[in-house]
């Protein structure tokens, strides 16, 4: 009777203390499948990096039913990327948010048109954009111009825009911007329109957690920054290693992609974290930024009221 209660006693504990360790652990949610766009993570994990900060992270990737901000809200992940103009809106919704760490120090949205027109003298047009968000600037852009854009939502590759179904496609310069050229879609200065070149330079991805989570979990979520920070700079230094990385993650979660097209990818998203004013690789949200995404958005009606940069700091 006495060795029964001892064990029960003996595997209470151990019950115990594998809740506390799952407790600790930050399950990392990016916005998108795997892919290149997410690559400094994955050196994080890969190479020990998290383990060294003395951080439990487990990444998990979204799904079509459970979307990366669906999953923070529903405590199924505590840290995910981020858009500056997404996460003004979630803020806006009620949910305070803490940016823990900025990767994206420049905007990468282009409309691509199709025949070699002019985005902007496409009135009316049908232009696809994502249904998982991403557009916030664009439909800032095509109202104050007047353009009445009508937009068709696309899940996640350029089929509708390929088959001519769309005038024009949203799109990423290190994602959907390569897809439309591996589809043979000629790409020209009249073409292309690129927002961080017309008044939009809004920085796009960074790390965030709910301020409740980030208030009880501060040094973890300082760690989890730190070593995540480090594995971008090990990816800058190290590309074709983290390609190899890389390709293990997207061959892991079955996405269809290649080699040519991540390598493209990596060296797009490298370039877009390096300022335009510093010439460096500054990993912080910048102030001004912020309140031009903000005023932006509160002109056209996509915020109740302007979101501060402080808001949003630790």
């Amino acid at each position: 009777m006495i060795k029964r209660a001892l064990y029960l006693l003996i595997l209470g504990a151990l019950l115990l203390q594998t809740a506390a360790a799952q407790n600790d652990t930050i399950v990392f949610t990016p916005q998108w499948t795997a892919q290149a766009q997410f690559a400094g993570y994955y050196v994080a994990e890969t190479k020990g990096f998290y383990r060294e900060a003395g951080v439990k992270v487990r990444i998990e990737h979204p799904s079509s039913t459970q979307p990366a901000m669906t999953r923070l809200r529903k405590n199924l992940c505590q840290a995910t990327t981020l858009q500056v103009c997404q996460a003004l809106e979630i803020v806006d919704e009620g949910i305070p948010l803490v940016n823990i760490l900025q990767t994206s120090m420049n905007n990468a949205m282009v409309i691509v048109s199709y025949r070699d027109m002019d985005p902007l003298t496409q009135k009316g047009a049908r232009v696809g954009i994502w249904s998982v968000g991403f557009g916030q600037l664009a439909i800032c852009m095509s109202i104050m111009d007047h353009l009445d854009y009508e937009w068709v939502r696309f899940a996640q590759n350029v089929n509708l825009f390929v088959s001519g179904a769309l005038d024009a496609t949203l799109a990423m310069s290190y994602n959907e911007f390569y897809q439309l050229v591996q589809a043979g879609i000629k790409m020209t200065d009249k073409n292309v329109y690129r927002f961080c070149d017309h008044g939009y330079n809004v920085q796009e991805d960074g790390v965030y957690m709910t301020r409740d989570y980030y208030n009880g979990h501060k040094e973890q979520a300082q760690r989890f920054a730190r070593a995540s920070k480090k594995g971008w700079e090990w990816a800058a230094a190290h590309p074709e290693e983290t390609l190899d990385i890389v390709m293990k993650y997207v061959d892991r979660e079955h996405i269809a992609t290649n080699r040519v097209m991540q390598r493209l990818m990596l060296k797009e998203v490298l370039r877009l974290q390096v300022d335009r004013d510093s010439k460096k690789r500054e990993f912080r949200l910048r102030p001004d930024m912020v309140k031009l995404a903000s005023r932006l958005m509160v002109k056209n009606m996509m915020l109740g009221q302007e979101v501060t940069y402080e808001s949003l700091m630790p």
